[in-house]
């Protein structure tokens, strides 16, 4: 893989709890929803597992992402093609932390940083919907 390494540890504060992170998280119709402008190709079940493989868009670029675990609140994906790396979710009670490191030519930081403000608004309105 070419581009350079990178690392992004982020923590953020999110007014939701376990279980409404648990489902933006794992559920692949949420995905969808607040990981835009990343676009997830092809038939999903409707919850990610263990062994699950599948691939998003950013553009032109495609990162493919393959669950190696999903227990509790900790997520774990392996990453390539546009993304030769890593990426761990923890959450819990008010709170979302995303740690992502890889080979690649992505701005990763940005992304991720990106990313997380994506869901954060995401749970939020989900959240004054169903108030």
């Amino acid at each position: 893989m070419l581009g350079t390494f990178q690392q992004s540890k982020i923590r953020i504060e999110i007014g939701a709890t376990t279980p409404q992170l648990t489902d933006a998280l794992t559920n692949t119709a949420s995905i969808r929803l607040w990981l835009l402008p990343q676009i997830l190709v092809g038939n999903l079940p409707l919850q990610l597992s263990p062994g699950l493989t599948f691939t998003s868009w950013t553009g032109p670029i495609p990162v493919e992402h393959i669950v190696d675990a999903l227990e509790g609140n900790n997520l774990q994906l392996r990453l390539c093609r546009g993304i030769d790396g890593i990426h761990k979710w923890q959450w819990g009670e008010g709170w979302v932390q995303s740690c992502l490191e890889g080979v690649s030519y992505l701005p990763l930081q940005a992304g991720n940083a990106a990313a997380l403000l994506r869901l954060k608004t995401y749970v939020t309105l989900t959240q004054k919907c169903r108030s």
